[in-house]
């Protein structure tokens, strides 16, 4: 609910809620959407950015590649010179390359290309993509952010602290450390396809398993 980028998707997620639990419900209206959730949000909320960016666009373009080059220009059509149908996964979305915006929501609320904007922006053979993102996400900007000079920290002898701060106690934290060595890993959203195995089946001779766990032929007395 909190990551909806449409108002309809919003209000299928929050019945939702109301049915599971009515006091979470009216905690949350109380407490405002606009703290919540990202479509009501008064400022533009960013979203994490991966590298695999270029292999989300093949996907979506998967099918698309397979087709006769009219049909697959028929895919990604344009209506006029800024505005743009895309079929996505037998949906219809309109791109509005001038507003900067899309029926899905995330290219405006976001403020980053979208992987149907950059369908729309490659089929036009545009290379430079910048202006379709936001200036947060330049390389310049980020640059900026570290541009003051960092002071060093005086000796600890020299520090004045406050009797507040001395009075604190800190206490340990409440999770205890699991066995084992962690993992170094990236944790990937439910979004990201799963990688198959790349064992081969000597029966079948499809991936994911191997010909002893082998279910495609039916197994002899």
């Amino acid at each position: 609910m909190t990551k909806a980028y449409r108002k309809d998707e919003f209000d299928f997620f929050w019945n939702q809620v109301g049915k599971i639990d009515k006091r979470v419900k009216s905690y949350l209206e109380d407490a405002g959407f606009e703290k919540c959730a990202r479509v009501y949000a008064l400022v533009n909320r960013g979203r994490m950015m991966t590298s695999n960016i270029a292999e989300c666009i093949n996907g979506k373009l998967k099918r698309a590649r397979e087709l006769p080059i009219i049909e697959f220009l028929e895919q990604v059509s344009a209506s006029s010179t800024y505005v743009y149908s895309v079929y996505d996964d037998g949906r219809k979305y309109i791109v509005f390359l001038d507003r900067r915006t899309c029926s899905c929501g995330r290219f405006q609320l976001d403020e980053i290309t979208s992987e149907r904007a950059i369908a729309v922006l490659k089929s036009k053979h545009v290379v430079d993509m910048k202006p379709y993102c936001s200036e947060f996400y330049y390389p310049e900007t980020l640059r900026k952010t570290y541009e003051e000079s960092m002071f060093p920290m005086p000796d600890k002898k020299d520090c004045i602290v406050p009797q507040e701060v001395m009075d604190e106690v800190v206490l340990p934290p409440k999770y205890k450390r699991q066995p084992g060595r962690p993992k170094k890993n990236r944790h990937k959203k439910s979004s990201e396809a799963m990688t198959l195995s790349s064992n081969c089946c000597g029966r079948c001779s499809y991936a994911g398993h191997n010909r002893h766990t082998c279910n495609f032929f039916p197994k002899e007395d």
